[in-house]
């Protein structure tokens, strides 16, 4: 394991698993071997977003991640139940402890770059996370909305008291291209992210559209075959971590 990247958003429905998951892809393109680690015990939506529906096995030596099409090392607490549908109703601190499982008892093979999808907020996983983990980055996810500023603001405090390095912020859901004249759409309103980044004196590495491909291709379980590169320069932060 070479270094570990922390996508972690101070609220739920931004698109945090679907960056976990597009920089996985990106990281995997360039070469490198990687691993998912999917924390949102309580929400997990990683193997769907690969296609990935069969059960983890285990033996003396620990738990076997499931292969993506791609090579790439998944593990969440959906290949773990008996149905994918059922609920995780568990405390903080059992959850916790899951997390602290994936990363103790995981076999996790010849893994460049892990990436840790976090649950939404400043609970009990993200401490544990960055308390228990060699966390090497973490890659803040956000949307256009001004309510998101302040949400995004506890995110990248929260990482300084831990003192994990802050690689910049992802915003999604920016605007829709329309198909006709190329024009951008904010439907959200205008971003507030640059203001946020340079507050926080952390770059802004992407601002990714809204974009029915990529919408498509996440319900069918195929994330792996979408095109698009917006993350490039999210994925160069993460990729200069080995230099």
């Amino acid at each position: 394991m070479k270094k570990v990247i922390g996508v972690v958003s101070g609220k739920g429905g931004v698109g945090k698993s679907m960056t976990s998951a597009l920089m996985a892809v990106e990281m995997r393109r360039r070469g490198y071997g990687v691993g998912i680690l999917d924390a949102d015990i309580t929400g997990p939506s990683i193997p769907k977003l690969f296609g990935i529906h069969g059960r983890a096995m285990g033996d003396e030596n620990g738990i076997w991640p499931i292969e993506s099409r791609m090579g790439i090392d998944v593990m969440s607490i959906n290949l773990l139940l008996e149905h994918e549908e059922d609920p995780v109703v568990w405390r903080g601190p059992v959850i916790a402890g899951a997390v602290k499982q994936f990363w103790q008892d995981v076999i996790w093979k010849d893994v460049d770059f892990l990436f840790v999808d976090m649950p939404p907020g400043t609970g009990d996983v993200p401490l544990t996370v960055f308390q228990t983990l060699p966390v090497d980055g973490i890659i803040v996810v956000a949307s256009p909305q001004e309510l998101v500023s302040m949400i995004v603001g506890k995110a990248v405090k929260m990482a300084q008291m831990m003192n994990i390095p802050i690689l910049g912020v992802v915003e999604n859901m920016s605007y829709v291209e329309c198909p006709d004249c190329g024009k951008q759409i904010k439907v959200f309103g205008e971003s507030h992210v640059d203001e946020v980044a340079a507050k926080y004196n952390i770059p802004v590495l992407a601002k990714c559209p809204i974009d029915p491909k990529l919408a498509e291709c996440a319900d069918q379980g195929l994330i792996e075959v979408y095109g698009g590169q917006y993350l490039n320069a999210a994925a160069d932060a993460v990729q200069a971590l080995l230099k």
